[in-house]
């Protein structure tokens, strides 16, 4: 009965919502128009101010923190744009788990410290922007950084003129609160992430494929709803609405200035690089571990050598990756997590990335920064990287392991200086520039709109019902803003307090049924009243264990 109240509420607040969201929305592309004939509908005009919103923060290594960090930096290093970064502020507990090396922050201000140092070495210059954070929480079933309420209330309005929504679907899931679009005149969202082949591929047989499609589905709605256009890396994404398929990461410039030094012969003659073969990256099936070990062992079944590669890197499924490269034989060398720039990185000359999960891989774009090979599958993922000639881009496993030889044969070509600055982030910059342009694609009818309305405040009055928030995934307690940005700590360590309490108390039950099965199996029980004793048990383990819980 309560959840029914629960869902007539809602739908009757989705009513409202829509009604005043069109009023809303209407002078919102009134706006849009004037800006168009003003020409502001581009990024390229003096003295906008962006917000880029990222879905991680560095320390953790991952694309979704690195590439919007550096690409606040670049937008403010190369143009007049005032630029902010907006990332999200986690838990002690969470960034022990998520941040390299161990490293943890007590207030958001020495996170900012070290994130600026961190721009200053990869970047080579000050940082210019300045950094605000949202209430967020890792959530484990879902393995990523999600908002704890409506991240918009944290941006001041005075702020709200472009919005750079890096990775919009995974950044609304659980969105409730306002639309970006209803706050924003021009909201750009950049997809890093294929969420559809990554479900498809780690969840078993049919409820993969539907989880995958469920994304899709998804995917496409939220970003109609919350972005006025959405760049694609590249085309392994699905179709999505307003769409423009560009790469607009690059390299910094400290893997640029390894690859001007590996450019250059050594003084004594001696090669230039002095080891084989690595790979880099998660370890999880869906990052191209799978497409990997296959090739490696069609190439072991022809009666090929197997070349040594160094794995680096970890994850969920590092033991099984392991457990099968070492059954199968496949000559790989696990190294643990490094960094990229790492030195024992520099020697290696191949890069090794058979991921065809990815929509453009960080990794292989760093590596042929660093003048080094860089073998990869022909797919549409791999399409940026396939103009340079370092890439060695394959069709078949014969062409795999052709690769592999060819590489550790010979030395791969000095970086031109077209090459160089294709893959820099200042190139990147000046792609996103233009790929962000609105034109008419941002510009909805008024079908559009109404449609667009409607299907938000459905959406938004779901998420607004904790428990249908909790059955699509989200972890409890984070639809509203905490009163406080730091309280995360504490109310995710009250949390993470009663999680464990739970969790104890449901593995005591079920020791206590299995131990109870046993013993009437046995017959070593015998009523009392109509209940039961276990007195015949006294001093054995399941004894202990059913008086515990008697």
């Amino acid at each position: 009965m309560v959840q029914h109240n629960q869902m007539v509420g809602a739908a009757a607040a989705a009513i409202v919502a829509v009604a005043l969201r069109r009023r809303q929305h209407a002078k919102l592309e009134q706006q849009r128009k004037v800006r168009a004939e003003q020409g502001l509908t581009n990024l390229r005009v003096s003295g906008r101010h962006v917000v880029v919103v990222a879905t991680a923060a560095v320390p953790w290594m991952t694309g979704t923190a690195v590439n919007p960090t550096l690409r606040a930096a670049y937008l403010a290093h190369c143009t007049d744009l005032k630029v902010t970064l907006m990332m999200p502020w986690i838990a002690e507990a969470d960034q022990k788990e998520l941040f390299k090396d161990n490293v943890t922050f007590k207030t958001p201000e020495e996170q900012v410290k070290h994130m600026y140092q961190w721009v200053k070495d990869r970047a080579g210059f000050e940082p210019s922007f300045r950094v605000i954070f949202y209430a967020a929480e890792y959530n484990r079933r879902m393995l990523g950084i999600f908002p704890w309420g409506d991240p918009i209330a944290y941006v001041p309005e005075a702020e709200r003129d472009v919005a750079v929504l890096e990775e919009p679907e995974h950044l609304t899931w659980f969105h409730h609160g306002v639309r970006w679009t209803d706050h924003f005149p021009h909201v750009v969202g950049i997809m890093h992430t294929n969420y559809a082949e990554l479900s498809r591929r780690t969840l078993p047989g049919l409820l993969g494929r539907g989880v995958g499609l469920i994304s899709r589905v998804m995917n496409a709605c939220l970003c109609a709803v919350h972005t006025h256009k959405v760049i694609k890396l590249s085309d392994a994404v699905q179709p999505l609405p307003r769409q423009a398929t560009q790469y607009v990461h690059g390299a910094p410039e400290c893997f640029l200035k390894i690859g001007d030094q590996c450019s250059h012969e050594t003084a004594d003659g001696k090669p230039r690089f002095t080891k084989g073969a690595y790979t880099l990256g998660k370890m999880v099936w869906g990052k191209g571990w799978e497409e990997l070990l296959e090739n490696l062992e069609r190439q072991r079944d022809r009666g090929e050598p197997l070349p040594e590669i160094a794995g680096f890197g970890s994850g969920e499924a590092d033991e099984s990756i392991k457990k099968r490269a070492d059954e199968e034989k496949l000559n790989i060398k696990f190294m643990g997590r490094v960094d990229h720039l790492d030195e024992r990185l520099r020697p290696y000359k191949v890069f090794v990335n058979a991921s065809t999960s990815d929509v453009v891989a960080t990794t292989s774009v760093e590596a042929l920064a660093m003048g080094k090979w860089v073998v990869a599958a022909k797919h549409a993922c791999n399409q940026f990287i396939s103009q340079f000639d370092n890439a060695l881009i394959y069709s078949t496993p014969e062409e795999f392991s052709a690769h592999l030889i060819h590489a550790a044969e010979n030395q791969p070509k000095p970086l031109s200086k077209e090459d160089r600055y294709q893959l820099s982030w200042e190139a990147a910059t000046e792609r996103f520039l233009d790929a962000a342009e609105l034109l008419d694609a941002g510009l909805k009818g008024p079908l559009t709109r109404v449609r667009e309305a409607t299907l938000f405040g459905l959406y938004n009055a779901t998420m607004g019902v904790e428990w249908l928030r909790q059955r699509a995934g989200a972890q409890p307690g984070t639809r509203d803003l905490p009163a406080q940005l730091t309280d995360v700590d504490a109310d995710l360590k009250q949390k993470r307090e009663e999680e464990e309490e739970a969790s104890r108390q449901a593995a005591c039950a079920a020791a206590n049924q299995a131990n109870t099965k046993a013993a009437v199996s046995k017959g070593w029980y015998h009523n009392v009243d109509g209940g039961v004793s276990f007195s015949d048990l006294a001093g054995t383990n399941i004894g202990v264990a059913a008086q515990s819980q008697a």
